[in-house]
């Protein structure tokens, strides 16, 4: 299939803007991740964030756990955090300020902390110990044990047959 003059024309012009045009980059270039970003109340997350330099330390800031330096790390700036174990469920806001004065945001989903009452019911408890573990171990020795008589009696056949 050819492919028009004026096609062609218009794709390599809208292909110069897309290269040359640095306000994409720079709007990208500051960020906030919190890894993970859905905890319980009491657990650690971790800020990885940047900005335009990343080789000077920024400050993250919330209402959650107050304003925490991150520090360059690996090419960006990190750092680690605890949520109180206080803390409420809900969605938290969580902002960066980068040396420069821009800003980004992120979001923290606490949840609430489930102790389980009991473990997952899983099946009838066959296998653990119990009135039914010599039951057990008897009928599991018989089998081995008749698997090892049908084995000696085959090789007998073998040498004698």
């Amino acid at each position: 299939m050819r492919l028009s003059v004026p096609a062609a024309l218009a794709a390599l012009f809208m292909g110069v803007f897309v290269l040359f045009d640095a306000s994409a980059a720079r709007a990208a270039s500051v960020y906030l991740e919190i890894n993970p970003s859905t905890v319980p109340a009491g657990d650690e997350v971790g800020l990885r964030a940047s900005c335009d330099d990343n080789l000077k330390a920024a400050t993250v800031s919330s209402a959650l756990f107050g304003a925490v330096t991150v520090t360059p790390q690996y090419g960006l700036l990190t750092a680690t955090v605890r949520v109180p174990s206080a803390t409420r469920a809900g969605d938290y806001k969580v902002d960066l300020r980068c040396p420069d004065g821009k800003t980004a945001s992120a979001t923290l989903h606490v949840v609430a902390k489930v102790e389980p009452a009991r473990g997952p019911a899983t099946g009838g408890g066959g296998m653990a110990p119990g009135r039914n573990a010599p039951v057990l171990i008897a009928s599991g020795l018989a089998v081995i044990g008749a698997g090892v008589a049908l084995w000696v009696v085959t090789l007998r056949r073998r040498r004698f047959g």
